[in-house]
């Protein structure tokens, strides 16, 4: 019970920043409030179990939270008090929701342009083994996740072996949870590899070169599961013929544009500091107008299509120009996770009232009175129960004395602590969206020992690799 209630507390996201006048800690508000998110989290846990999306308990369960917490707070004449935590909260929220569904629109219009089709219609006919695909994939997330972040470079990377392996739910599962291990330890040692590290680089307790100190415990943290996971998957081909995919018109320049996204969220958190949502949502506006020249000029381009076809006799390619529907980048948007993103709303409130509460900082004094080394080591465990992005925020919030090391530590346990869950970071929770039936939280779960086997690896890495920054203090 006690973890639990550390768990629930240190997560508060957006409540630390400001927990409420009264003390209700110890009130029938307050225990309500736990048993509330307590029940919801378990249904969640569940889903596989009883096929209930895991938005719907979330969402009912933050309701109820913050019904109770307006009730106190009008009965005591403070209205307002609740009032403005709320909106706090949702426009942090809403930040982090258009980040990922811009991120997810990219990756539908590119699914739909059929890159990763071709990607899979590639790997196919180059022979890769199921094995060489499982480390490609995590070695990809690994390398690509410091600079297009975590969740972006898990997401490309489970679509990718969704097409590849298609129907074989034992090895999508194993290729996502290494994917999953990757892309959080990839952007644990870089500013922009995960949001966990950026807020830390934002708040200016570590500097951007200092981040790569982490380079070599971050890549213990994904080799070690990967090694002992790769030893059960067999060294079998993909089922697949060997027919070369054709992308559809654009497809190379929506993956520019993507790229142009990122380049441009980057640009607007470094030059102009300001959040990266506002790069991320300009992005959005760059497809939207890419979206709109592919309409214009898909006429013109049948024709030329359909000429050239007939004069090279190329009956299956002329057919195929009959069912060519124009780009429409609002089905993009359509098709998004959002399941996951009202998860994620669901989350962020119940939490945030859990914190407004005054769990939080009650949970806090109790840690960092103790011992900041352990206390982050423990903070890293936390983050697999709910989200790593809320203890970050929490720590922050609360600006602790300690050393370089020890923020070294925190960022490092905070971004790869949460691969120990699939709910424990953005990129598990979104794979089990984007893998639905694959790859879920029982099938994480089970590996979880040899997960933690690399967390606890990674830590003894940092501890004797950057053993005098713990001499610095900030």
């Amino acid at each position: 019970m006690l973890f639990l209630v550390i768990s629930l507390a240190l997560t508060s996201p957006l409540a630390q920043a400001a927990t409420g006048p009264l003390e209700l800690t110890n009130s029938l508000v307050g225990f309500t409030a736990i048993a509330l998110f307590v029940l919801a989290y378990a249904l969640v846990m569940a889903e596989e179990k009883i096929h209930m999306r895991k938005s719907k308990p979330v969402l009912v369960a933050a309701g109820l939270i913050w019904f109770l917490i307006g009730w106190v707070y009008v009965q005591s004449g403070m209205p307002n008090e609740a009032e403005h935590a709320f909106r706090e909260m949702l426009l942090e929220f809403a930040e982090l929701m258009l980040f990922l569904l811009v991120a997810m629109t990219y990756i539908n219009a590119m699914e739909e342009r059929r890159v990763f089709d071709a990607l899979r219609s590639w790997m196919v006919r180059k022979g890769f083994s199921y094995r060489q695909l499982f480390w490609l994939t995590g070695g990809l997330a690994f390398v690509i996740s410091p600079v297009a972040d975590n969740l972006t470079t898990a997401m490309l990377m489970c679509a990718v072996v969704v097409k590849v392996a298609e129907g074989d739910k034992r090895f999508i599962n194993l290729a996502c949870i290494n994917i999953v291990v990757a892309a959080n330890a990839g952007g644990a040692f870089s500013p922009f590899g995960d949001i966990t590290t950026l807020m830390v680089w934002q708040a200016g307790m570590l500097q951007f070169y200092e981040f790569f100190a982490l380079l070599l415990p971050s890549l213990v943290n994904f080799l070690v599961p990967a090694v002992a996971m790769s030893l059960f998957i067999g060294n079998r081909t993909p089922k697949g013929d060997e027919e070369e995919v054709d992308l559809k018109r654009g497809a190379r320049r929506i993956i520019a544009l993507f790229l142009l996204t990122i380049a441009t969220a980057v640009a607007c958190h470094t030059l102009l500091h300001l959040p990266p949502v506002l790069g991320m949502m300009t992005g959005l506006g760059y497809l939207q107008f890419f979206g709109y020249y592919l309409r214009r000029t898909l006429p013109r381009s049948l024709e030329r299509k359909r000429e050239h076809y007939t004069m090279t006799g190329d009956e299956r390619r002329l057919a195929q120009l009959g069912s060519v529907v124009p780009f429409d980048v609002f089905n993009r948007v359509a098709r998004a996770e959002w399941d996951t993103l009202l998860f994620f709303y669901g989350v962020v409130m119940c939490v945030g009232g859990l914190g407004f509460l005054g769990y939080l900082s009650l949970v806090s004094e109790l840690l960092y009175g103790w011992d900041a080394t352990w206390a982050n080591i423990a903070l890293g465990l936390v983050s697999a129960v709910i989200d790593n992005i809320p203890v970050m925020f929490a720590v922050l919030t609360m600006q602790p004395e300690m050393s370089h090391g020890d923020w070294l530590l925190i960022t490092l346990t905070a971004g790869v602590g949460g691969s120990l869950l699939s709910i424990g970071s953005a990129a598990g929770v979104a794979l089990m969206g984007q893998a639905r039936g694959y790859y879920t939280f029982a099938g994480h779960l089970r590996w979880a020992p040899v997960i933690a086997l690399g967390y606890v690896a990674s830590i003894l890495v940092h501890l004797w690799l950057n053993a005098d920054s713990f001499h610095v203090f900030s």
